[in-house]
């Protein structure tokens, strides 16, 4: 229920509408209160707060305001749609989400809907003696309209200055850091400890006695809940077996847990579900999928036709900060058993070992022949072998190993080699 409800979240967090949505229904209950103060008030009363005008002057502040918001709302969603492109063919289409959520973005145009519906309210309100009936300016609420005209020119202006900020590259680039941070709290929770050695996959031996195919339709693995499927295979009495890893594509058909012991007592139902398969990867558990988006904006901004080494840089600066706050944390066990000491569940997940591999295997590939990417991804090696452990130092020098080499074939003069070579914090200029 947990994962479910958190799923939900996400997805309404995903959701472009929502804000608007909630600003519509504020602006509702605004009319509403406004008309009923209005109701209370004496027309001969001149405070600075009423609309002193009369029916076709508060007809045609109303007609005003609701018109031009339609305006300024049309205006939005046309910029938003092209910092869409813009980010998608410059960054990563895998960005888009952080812009999907971007709540500020979702206000502004919720305050220019909100204030659009609040104008076709108050308009209908409005009353002269040539209807027949008597004569009715709700006041408050013309002035009302007005004052909401002024707040959304200041979150017009608001809004540009936040767009124009928002598609920086260091902008979307801490972003992403700051979700893949909070991802990496939730996933690997037991804090520092330099003394813990990283725990293998260990497949329980021989052949399974039981395949589960997957029969939903296909799409990519986003949740697991472990202790669901723990206790499954433990009321069972069976090692249960999960097939794909967190963000791995799930076909239809394929197979989804191998089972070893008697299994005529495993709820199959429960396990199914148990897992969470969606269109795309989130960050939801799969705390990879953050250094997947920073590797990704690296090699387009190193693509011939963007040909970008300093955004990135600042990518592989992220990538840094990310790995060295998981140098030291112990990673959880793939295996988990029960009181008895008997394994029940085999979950595989990204080692120390799988996000090295991840965070510079890729870019230094597409970086060979970058100056500044080569000193830059020297540096965090070396950083990283600095507080490494012993048994995480491994993939670290291989890395090292490989970064030389591909120094020495980008550049054969051995005075470039040598200053590709020197490690430089900051990745460019002179060190």
């Amino acid at each position: 229920m947990k994962l479910r409800l958190t799923r939900m979240a996400e997805s309404i967090g995903m959701s472009y509408w929502l804000v608007p949505s909630l600003c519509v229904l504020v602006a509702i209950g605004l009319s509403h209160a406004a008309q009923a103060l209005d109701s209370r008030l004496s027309h001969e009363e001149h405070a600075w707060y009423l609309f002193r005008g009369g029916p076709e002057g508060a007809r045609s502040v109303l007609t005003a305001v609701g018109s031009s918001m339609m305006t300024f709302a049309g205006l939005v969603f046309s910029v938003t749609i092209l910092v869409l492109q813009q980010a998608s063919n410059q960054f990563s289409p895998r960005v888009l989400r952080t812009f999907l959520q971007d709540r500020r973005s979702q206000l502004a145009l919720g305050i220019f809907v909100g204030t659009f519906v609040y104008a076709l309210l108050a308009l209908r309100t409005v009353r002269g003696t040539s209807e027949g009936i008597a004569l009715h300016v709700p006041s408050l609420s013309v002035w009302l309209a007005v004052v909401l005209s002024l707040l959304c020119v200041v979150t017009f202006i608001f809004y540009i200055h936040h767009v124009a900020q928002s598609i920086r590259a260091v902008v979307i680039l801490t972003r992403i850091r700051d979700e893949t941070l909070r991802s990496l709290e939730r996933m690997y929770p037991e804090g520092i400890g330099g003394d813990t050695r990283d725990s293998g996959l260990e497949w329980p031996p021989g052949s399974p006695s039981l395949l589960v195919p997957y029969p939903g339709t296909s799409g990519v693995l986003v949740t697991v809940d472990e202790e669901r499927l723990f206790s499954c295979a433990r009321k069972a009495g069976v090692t249960l077996a999960l097939v794909p890893m967190m963000g791995d594509f799930v076909p239809q058909g394929s197979v989804l847990f191998e089972v070893w012991g008697e299994a005529g007592k495993l709820d199959v139902g429960a396990l199914l579900a148990a897992l969470g398969v969606g269109p795309e990867r989130t960050l939801q558990q799969d705390t990879a999928f953050g250094f997947r988006q920073l590797v990704d904006i690296a090699e387009r901004a190193l693509s011939p036709g963007i040909n970008d080494p300093t955004t990135a840089v600042q990518a592989i600066d992220q990538l840094h900060a990310l790995l060295r706050r998981m140098v030291l944390r112990r990673f959880p066990s793939a295996s988990r058993e029960d009181e008895d000491g008997t394994p029940r569940l085999v979950c595989p997940r990204p080692d120390w070992d799988s996000y090295v591999r991840l965070a510079v295997d890729e870019i230094r590939e597409y970086g060979e022949g970058s100056l500044q990417v080569a000193r830059r991804l020297r540096f965090l090696l070396e950083d990283l072998l600095r507080v490494a452990p012993v048994f995480r130092r491994d993939e670290l020098e291989r890395q090292l190993a490989l970064l030389g080499a591909s120094v020495e074939r980008a550049f054969p003069d051995a005075r470039e080699a040598a200053m590709a070579h020197r490690a430089n914090p900051q990745g460019h200029g002179p060190h």
